[in-house]
């Protein structure tokens, strides 16, 4: 029994490093590059939704993936290199991510600019004295 609302299985996931992309491939044949900081700024976590009322994340623009664990047969658990592990990207989520991602990431950078915030990363001041 078929239904409207079904969404495809993910079949495999490729982290790319280097390119921070998580390449995601679904059983209808489709596959999708998501990068990793619209991943994390798109958390499904009650951290980043805010019960409802969606928290504008910031300063993730070289965010990365640490880990991916698979949860049952339906969802992956990624840990950020942030630090951020709560969000449970289901095969939903991350095929309403992947297929959305263009108007997402219009939409995330209209709440940065109004928000008068900003991608880059904070600055490191370990780093920024090593010199």
């Amino acid at each position: 029994m078929s239904s409207q609302n079904t969404h495809p299985n993910v079949t495999d996931l490729k982290l790319k490093r280097k390119s921070r992309l998580l390449e995601v491939s679904f059983d209808d044949g489709s596959t999708h590059a998501i990068s990793c900081e619209l991943l994390r700024v798109y958390s499904p976590s009650a951290e980043v939704h805010g019960h409802g009322n969606p928290v504008l994340v910031t300063h993730k623009k070289n965010v990365n993936i640490d880990a991916i664990t698979p949860v049952g047969n339906y969802a992956v658990k990624i840990v950020f290199d942030d630090g951020h592990d709560t969000g449970l990207f289901s095969w939903k989520v991350l095929y309403d991510l992947a297929t959305n991602q263009v108007e997402l990431w219009q939409n995330y950078l209209a709440r940065i600019r109004a928000a008068k915030a900003s991608r880059e990363p904070m600055i490191d001041m370990a780093v920024k004295y090593h010199n």
